[in-house]
C-alpha cells in the first residue's frame, strides 16, 4: 500500500503540485528551523533549492551540484549545511528512482567524494561520526529510491503479464467460437442453401408462389452464409479490420437500404410492413449502425414469428439530437390470444444488452393486441464498448 501511494504521488500528481510542496517544506525549514544569517547564506540555500527542484529532470547533475554546494558551504563558511544535506538526500532518491546502471554509480560516487571532503573538514574527533552520518545520508535515499523503482517496474510487468494473459484468453475464445461457427452453423446453413437451390431446379412447374418462397430462401441463406464467413474471418484475425469486429459487418452509407431489405424479407412472409427511415441514418457511426441493424433484424423476425396472419408492422428509424430512435410496432394481425414472450429464447435479452452498451434505453412489451419494441442509442462516448463484448452480444 505504501508503494502504491508513493507511486501515485510521484507519477499521478501534477508536477507543479510536487514542486510547490517541496518548496513549501524547504522554505519553512529555512525560515523556522535553520534560518540563514547572511545574504550569502540565503543565496547558497536558495540556489541549492532551485537545483533540488530540478532533480526530477536531471537527477545526476543535481546530485553532483548539491554535493559540491555542501563542500562550498564549508569553504565559504555559511550556515546552511543541514538544509543542503536534506536536498542532497532528495536528489539521491530521485537519482535511484529515475535512472539505473552506471549513471546511478556515477552519481553515488560523486556524492560520496564530496561528502567525504565535507566530513574531513570537521575536527578530527568528529570525523568518524560524521562519516557514519553521511554514509547513512548517502545509502538510505539510494536504497529507498531503488526499492520504489523496482516495485513500480514489477507492478508494470505484472500488469503487462495480466494483459497478455487476458489477450491470449480472448484470442483462444474467439478462435473456439469461430471454429464452432464454421464447423456447425455455417456447415448447416450451407447445406440448407444447397438443398433449396436443388429444389428450385427439380420443381420447374410448381406454383409460382412456391418458387418465389424458394428464391427468397436461397437469397436469404446465401446472405446469411456470407455474413457468417465474414464474422468467422474477423473472429480469427481481428487485425484484418482497422477498428475491430464492429466496423466490418455493415456498410454505414447503405444502412437505410439494408434496413428496407430486412423489412422486405419479412414482408415476403405475408406481413404488411411499412418503413419510415430518416436519411440521417446513413451518417451514423459504425458502432451504432451495426447495432441498429441487429435490433431491427431481431425485432422484425420476432414480428414474423409471433404476430398473427396478415399483421401490420411499422418500423421507424430516425435520429433526433444525435440520438438514434428505433421503433417496431405490430397490430397483432388476426391473433385472438394475448401476445406472450417466448421463454426459451435470448433475443430480447441480447437486444437489451446491445442498447445497454451505449447507456441507451430499450423497451419491449404488449401494445394493444400487438407488440412494440423501442430503443434509443445515444452518441458513442469516448470510451467505446469492448469489441469482444459487442461480438458476443
Amino acid at each position: 500500500m505504501i508503494t502504491r501511494w508513493t507511486g501515485r504521488v510521484l507519477d499521478d500528481q501534477p508536477a507543479l503540485v510536487r514542486l510547490a510542496g517541496l518548496s513549501v517544506l524547504a522554505l519553512g525549514d529555512l525560515h523556522l528551523l535553520h534560518r540563514p544569517d547572511r545574504p550569502a547564506d540565503w543565496a547558497l540555500a536558495l540556489g541549492g533549492l532551485a537545483v533540488c527542484l530540478a532533480s526530477a529532470r536531471v537527477p545526476l547533475a543535481a546530485t553532483a551540484t548539491l554535493s559540491g554546494l555542501l563542500v562550498a558551504d564549508d569553504v565559504i563558511g555559511t550556515n546552511v549545511g543541514v538544509p543542503l544535506k536534506a536536498m542532497v538526500a532528495v536528489a539521491l532518491f530521485e537519482l535511484a528512482l529515475r535512472v539505473r546502471g552506471r549513471r546511478v554509480a556515477y552519481g553515488a560516487g560523486v556524492a560520496a567524494f564530496f561528502l567525504t571532503l565535507h566530513a574531513v573538514s570537521a575536527p578530527a574527533a568528529e570525523v568518524p561520526p560524521t562519516l557514519y552520518r553521511l554514509s547513512v545520508l548517502l545509502g538510505v535515499p539510494l536504497l529507498i529510491g531503488a526499492y520504489v523503482r523496482l516495485a513500480r517496474e514489477n507492478a508494470r510487468q505484472a500488469r503487462e503479464r495480466a494483459a497478455a494473459g487476458t489477450l491470449a484468453a480472448r484470442t483462444a475464445e474467439r478462435t473456439a467460437i469461430a471454429r464452432e461457427l464454421h464447423d456447425l452453423v455455417a456447415h448447416h446453413v450451407s447445406s440448407m442453401v444447397l438443398r433449396v437451390g436443388v429444389a428450385r431446379h427439380v420443381l420447374p412447374d410448381t406454383d409460382p408462389r412456391i418458387t418465389q418462397v424458394l428464391d427468397d430462401l436461397h437469397t436469404s441463406g446465401g446472405a446469411a452464409l456470407a455474413d457468417l464467413r465474414r464474422l468467422v474471418a474477423v473472429l480469427r484475425d481481428p487485425a484484418q479490420v482497422g477498428d475491430g469486429p464492429f466496423f466490418s459487418l455493415v456498410d454505414q452509407a447503405a444502412l437505410p437500404q439494408t434496413l428496407r431489405e430486412a423489412a422486405a424479407r419479412v414482408r415476403a412472409t405475408g406481413l404488411v410492413v411499412e418503413c419510415a427511415i430518416g436519411p440521417e441514418v446513413a451518417e451514423l457511426d459504425a458502432v451504432r449502425a451495426v447495432t441498429v441493424l441487429r435490433l431491427a433484424q431481431e425485432g422484425l423476425a420476432n414480428a414474423a414469428k409471433h404476430a398473427g396472419e396478415r399483421a401490420g408492422v411499422r418500423m421507424t428509424v430516425r435520429v433526433e439530437r444525435d440520438v438514434v430512435k428505433l421503433e417496431i410496432v405490430d397490430d397483432g394481425g388476426r391473433r385472438q390470444d394475448a401476445r406472450r414472450v417466448p421463454g426459451d429464447g435470448h433475443g430480447l435479452a441480447g437486444m437489451a444488452e446491445r442498447a445497454g452498451l451505449f447507456g441507451g434505453r430499450f423497451e419491449a412489451g404488449p401494445w394493444g393486441r400487438g407488440w412494440r419494441l423501442y430503443a434509443e442509442l445515444p452518441p458513442v462516448s469516448a470510451q467505446l464498448p469492448d469489441t469482444d463484448a459487442g461480438v458476443a452480444a
